[in-house]
């Protein structure tokens, strides 16, 4: 039997923006320093349990696709990471990516998922 495709991930909608502490304000700076440098659709960082932190960019290759979070979160695990404080993607869109979502969710339940704008103006936070 073949495979079928799966469904597409659902996409979060960030609850209201709230003030930022200063290590995720950091994330958010690193994620759009990742996206400007390669002029990325979306950028990401992510933060570990031991405090390292962990940008990317968008990757979209004719054999390749990972959105940025995606990309972050499989850097934090290469570099020995288990567990996820928390992640912020810098993104026109107004909504977080299923697939980064799952990724994060995959090293942390409850670890905040921060949304940004290009201009680095937090949207919102995706916290389930």
């Amino acid at each position: 039997m073949p495979d079928t495709p799966a469904a597409p991930a659902a996409r979060p909608t960030p609850t209201a923006p709230a003030p930022l502490g200063a290590e995720d304000a950091k994330l958010v700076v690193l994620a759009r320093g990742a996206r400007g440098r390669v002029g990325a659709v979306e950028g990401a960082a992510v933060r570990d349990q031991d405090g390292r932190t962990y940008a990317a960019a968008s990757v979209a290759l004719p054999s390749l696709t990972l959105t940025a979070l995606q990309l972050a979160v499989a850097s934090a695990v290469a570099a020995g990471a288990s567990r996820l404080e928390a992640a912020v993607v810098v993104t026109e869109a107004s909504t977080l990516d299923g697939a980064g979502h799952a990724a994060v969710r995959d090293l942390a339940v409850d670890a905040p998922i921060h949304v940004a704008a290009p201009d680095g103006t937090v949207l919102g936070t995706v916290i389930q």
